[in-house]
């Protein structure tokens, strides 16, 4: 959500640099959030559910 954020900021900022309109596609903005949510739902469950099945002493002895 913060890069969508972010793009949607550079977008306003170079267009208002250029003196253009700015032009966002509503869709872009739904499939960028509907990707990324996804793919950061998986990449913050898949490490938990790998530490969930160590035994605490496993989990604090590895690097």
């Amino acid at each position: 959500m913060t890069g969508t954020l972010l793009g949607v900021l550079a977008t306003i900022g170079h267009a208002g640099h250029q003196h253009r309109p700015v032009v966002i596609p509503p869709g872009a903005l739904v499939s960028d959030l509907g990707g990324a949510v996804p793919i950061g739902m998986i990449a913050g469950v898949h490490p938990s559910i790998r530490a969930a099945r160590l035994t605490p002493t496993e989990a604090l002895s590895t690097t």
